[in-house]
């Protein structure tokens, strides 16, 4: 079982960027896919990012594609999302995610179900 802790958040203006990290640890970090998924007041958590095991393959929400990168250090047990171009749109509490089924180690997973293993949340607040 892996457990996750994500830094990183904080309050930015409009425009400007955010490094997000997701530390894991109690499990081998390469058996996991790894996702990012935000949830803003009043809304349901929805998908931002997801990478493979491997690192080879990742996906985006089309609303952040272009801004955000999502990446992944196996030997350091981490994944970041690197969020450029910030906007008031993206303010929410983002969550780091992981999973060893087959489907999302190896680079699928958009559901909020995919995923069993969950961190706590950093908030991440945009200002306009």
């Amino acid at each position: 079982q892996v457990q996750l802790v994500e830094s990183g958040g904080g309050l930015v203006q409009a425009g400007g960027s955010l490094r997000l990290s997701c530390a894991a640890s109690g499990s081998t970090f390469s058996n996991y896919g790894m996702g990012w998924f935000r949830q803003a007041p009043g809304k349901e958590r929805e998908f931002v990012a997801l990478i493979n095991w491997s690192g080879t393959t990742t996906d985006y929400t089309d609303s952040v594609k272009g801004r955000f990168t999502i990446s992944r250090d196996n030997d350091k047990n981490t994944v970041i999302l690197q969020m450029n171009s910030l906007k008031p749109e993206d303010t929410a509490v983002y969550y780091c995610a992981a999973d060893r089924r087959t489907m999302v180690r190896f680079g699928g997973g958009r559901r909020k179900d995919d995923y069993a293993y969950w961190g706590q949340g950093t908030q991440v607040t945009v200002s306009s």
